[in-house]
């Protein structure tokens, strides 16, 4: 169940893109103006709105520990404003002056990204808010980009369909035609498709373009194979040009937005579509999940933001791998095989099926019986497949006792008393992220990559969120 909690009808003219922190909400338009929002009870901020841009602003989104706000303009700047006080802390030009379509920062903040107008893509440094790398596709504008969950590389999207892969030294990886008439939107899952313990990580990305087609990717770098682009499949649904897509904090539900007004949400594994909004009155120009709780945020030339709550049971249900624990036992073979293919594992159903692996056997495979009764060869497939089990049982643990997994810690797996914001964007229990810290681990648990910073901060929203809903379940 999907339920609409607030519109949102500041901005003069046209929204064009909104983007969520762990905190706020932002949103920006063709009147030259974000706006910022509070998610405790999406109240403006008193130095709300910000005000630099003499044209139209088309893009805005948040570092990953959402101290910074970037926006950027048909005036030629990115501009980068500090979230707690309203700040401008640089206004970023363009080389060439060309309009601002697109603004991204990397996971773990180090760069910014910006494509114009005129097919230039400019990487900044984050430290020293200087150009680092600059480089540009032969036609079109840019006005799509979208990081992998790793940062190693990140992808545009131009006028001209193309579709351009890059690597973090600003090298052209790869290019191909993915949408005839003109990509608007791109995105990567935060989540990764591991290939073994060992083995390379593929990204599931999706794509939208004029075409009325939103298409499914995986992609993967290795230093042997070199970077792979491989197309999955295409969405169908919207009956017009798609202008927005993105991915939920799990990866577990897609939402794209449509000149036909209406709000699809998908489940990417099947491609079947889980909900249909049709509140807006005209073409839909954006749409964002927030990282760490289940709320959506779409914007439409109407002048509105419409604010979505997802209810969590609904949430859960008909995804195999989420089903409390006796109904996993009772999985038929046929449940084991498509929760193998969820997982990315899809080589191993043959195996499955003549083993005739159920739910039952499922929860009770070990590294023996993978071994020595399904022959299973690979050490790194062997400790995916025990991974992901282990995974599936402490879902199941959290869903059985009602506890949503977004309340729990990613490192203890237990309920949330202290909720902390990390410098990698996610959320941990203050005292786990402290001792994972002190241990000497500069890494981030989540990501495997460097934390930019040591600072911890409250997150007061997800905290109310959790006594909320304690109040609500220990009565």
């Amino acid at each position: 169940m999907v339920t609409l909690i607030r519109t949102l009808a500041d901005h003069s003219d046209d929204v064009n893109c909104c983007a969520f922190s762990s905190s706020l909400l932002a949103t920006c338009s063709l009147d030259k103006t974000v706006h910022l929002y509070s998610l405790n009870d999406f109240n403006e901020l008193p130095y709300s709105p910000l005000k630099c841009h003499t044209y139209a602003v088309h893009c805005c989104c948040f570092s990953p520990s959402g101290h910074v706000l970037a926006s950027c303009s048909t005036d030629g700047t990115t501009v980068l404003w500090n979230t707690q006080t309203g700040h401008i802390l640089a206004v970023l030009n363009q080389p060439s002056g060309s309009p601002v379509r697109v603004c991204r920062f990397s996971p773990d903040s180090t760069y910014l990204v910006s494509g114009a107008a005129d097919g230039t893509v400019v990487s900044w440094n984050m430290q020293t808010y200087k150009l680092f790398r600059c480089g540009s596709v032969k036609d079109g504008s840019l006005v799509a980009c979208a990081f992998s969950p790793n940062g190693s590389i990140f992808v545009t999207g131009s006028s001209c369909g193309d579709l351009t892969v890059w690597d973090d030294k600003m090298r052209c990886l790869h290019s191909e035609k993915a949408h005839d008439l003109g990509i608007t939107c791109c995105d990567f899952s935060s989540q990764p498709i591991s290939d073994g313990e060992h083995g390379p990580q593929y990204f599931r990305m999706a794509s939208c373009g004029q075409d009325c087609q939103i298409k499914l990717w995986v992609t993967t770098l290795t230093d042997f194979l070199g970077f792979e682009l491989k197309y999955k499949c295409t969405l169908s649904g919207h009956c017009a040009p798609v202008l927005s897509c993105a991915f939920s904090y799990d990866g577990q539900m897609l939402v794209s937005g449509s000149v036909d007004k209406s709000v699809i949400v998908y489940e990417p594994n099947t491609g079947s579509i889980l909900h249909t909004l049709t509140h807006h009155t005209r073409y839909v120009t954006t749409c964002a999940f927030a990282p760490n709780i289940l709320l959506l945020a779409t914007g439409s030339m109407d002048k509105t933001v419409n604010i979505w709550q997802f209810d969590m049971k609904a949430h859960c249900q008909g995804r195999p791998e989420d089903e409390p624990k006796h109904f996993i036992e009772d999985w038929s073979e046929e449940e084991v095989s498509l929760w193998l293919c969820a997982q990315g594992l899809k080589d191993l159903v043959g195996i499955f099926k003549m083993n005739n692996i159920d739910g039952k056997e499922l929860l009770n495979l070990t590294k023996e019986s993978l071994t020595d009764d399904l022959k299973i060869e690979s050490l790194g497939l062997r400790s995916k497949v025990l991974r992901k089990i282990e995974e599936l049982k402490v879902k199941v643990e959290s869903l059985s006792s009602g506890i949503p997994d977004e309340f729990l810690c990613p490192i203890t797996r237990e309920l949330m008393k202290e909720p902390v914001i990390a410098s990698d964007g996610y959320s941990y229990e203050k005292e786990a992220i402290e001792s994972w810290i002190s241990k000497k681990k500069r890494t981030s648990p989540m990501t495997n990559l460097v934390l930019p910073s040591l600072v911890l901060t409250p997150n007061r929203t997800l905290k109310m969120a959790i006594d909320r809903w304690l109040e609500t379940h220990q009565k």
